[in-house]
């Protein structure tokens, strides 16, 4: 659960909102961005609260150094093209633990039309899942899908996102859970093709095999490496 002081909250309430956050304690903030005139009142507070995550909107290394080398891991929001451009720069600062593509401000600033299909952003997202890798850190988080009651949509968006090494969605209302986390999660079958490839793998290297068949398919380190990868996610998903 996240607690919002950003967008959704009015300027107006920026203040009642801090109040309110102070209260509830939650275990993520978003705060408000490096630059507007209330930064510094939001850190303030994240600095009271004792918390799992910050979450940074319009990140850039810039934004990152601005919230000081001390305190929570940061989920940094790449969703401006500056961000977009320096993503791999921001991944690689020593407080963010995670990217997370935002397409709403990012399209509006690049003037994207959104499309069923997600091509528009489909560089977007490629790019934050290779910086994401290149600077060690875990898979990125997918946009929101701003439609709630769009569950058939959710699900594609959710199925692609997977396929270009997202890790999980940001999600704007409860109903969404239980969709993006079984998307996200190995499902049943990937998990026995897994636990089959490094049984296997175990057998044929005890015999001084590096590379054989199994079924008919090809197998060598890399394709180990993908199964060995998704029986970690299952463990994780397990764990949370």
């Amino acid at each position: 659960m996240i607690a919002d002081l950003e967008d959704a909250v009015a300027p107006a309430q920026k203040q009642a909102a801090r109040e309110l956050v102070a209260g509830l304690r939650p275990p993520i903030v978003r705060i408000n961005g490096a630059g507007t005139e209330w930064f510094a009142d939001d850190l303030a507070l994240a600095e009271r609260l004792d918390l799992e995550a910050i979450v940074l909107p319009k990140a850039t290394p810039e934004a990152v150094a601005a919230l000081g080398p001390e305190g929570p891991p940061v989920i940094a929001i790449v969703e401006s093209a500056a961000g977009l451009r320096s993503s791999y720069e921001t991944a690689s600062a020593p407080r963010v633990a995670a990217l997370l593509l935002g397409a709403v401000d990012l399209g509006a600033e690049l003037g994207l039309e959104p499309r069923r299909d997600g091509l528009e952003i489909l560089f977007a997202r490629s790019k934050v899942v290779v910086d994401s890798t290149a600077a060690g850190l875990r898979a990125p988080f997918d946009i929101v899908h701003v439609e709630v009651r769009d569950d058939e949509g959710l699900e594609e968006e959710c199925r692609l996102a997977r396929s270009l090494g997202f890790r999980g969605k940001a999600c704007i209302h409860p109903a969404q859970l239980e969709i993006v986390n079984r998307v996200f999660a190995p499902s049943e079958t990937e998990l026995e093709w897994a636990r089959s490839i490094v049984a296997a793998f175990e057998r044929e290297s005890s015999e001084g095999r590096g590379v054989f068949a199994l079924n008919g398919v090809m197998v060598d380190l890399p394709v180990v490496e993908r199964a060995r990868r998704i029986l970690n996610e299952a463990e994780r998903s397990k764990r949370t």
